[in-house]
Parts: C-alpha cells; sequence; structure tokens
C-alpha cells in the first residue's frame, strides 16, 4: 500500500537523520579550539534545526517520534 511506501520513506529519513546529527555532534566536539570549529558548529546545527522541526511537525500531527525513528535525540544533545 502507498501508506507503507511513505511510513518507511519517513522512518529512514528519521533515522538516518539522528545517525548524521550525532556523528555531526561528535565532529564538533572534536573540533573544538581548532580552525574547523565553526564550520562544524553550522553544520552540527543545520541538523538540530531539522530535527527540531520534525520533532515539533510529529507533535502537531500526533505522530509518535519513534515511528519517524527520531525519538533517540534531544534538543538537549545539541547544547555540548
Amino acid at each position: 500500500m502507498d501508506d507503507e511506501k511513505y511510513k518507511n520513506f519517513l522512518l529512514g529519513l528519521g533515522t538516518l537523520t539522528t545517525e548524521y546529527a550525532k556523528e555531526a555532534i561528535a565532529d564538533f566536539l572534536a573540533s573544538k579550539g581548532s580552525k574547523d570549529e565553526q564550520l562544524k558548529t553550522g553544520y552540527m546545527m543545520g541538523f538540530h534545526r531539522f530535527i527540531t522541526l520534525m520533532q515539533q511537525q510529529a507533535e502537531a500531527f500526533e505522530i509518535p517520534l519513534k515511528e519517524l525513528g527520531i525519538e533517540t535525540i534531544t534538543e538537549n544533545d545539541f547544547l555540548v
């Protein structure tokens, strides 16, 4: 059914985005004090913006975060 295709797409997108965001946070932490710190900060904050938007929209549509694969990351993860 088409609904399953879209659910799977959104779950995959959320899961991959969460993985990439966690990598971006780790890269940011590793770059502290280096010439790349500003670049890594901006990259990480882009993920922050996207993931929090997804979470807010999920809440508005009453979609559990787990169904989108974004339940394992919170705004606090970005406050490093």
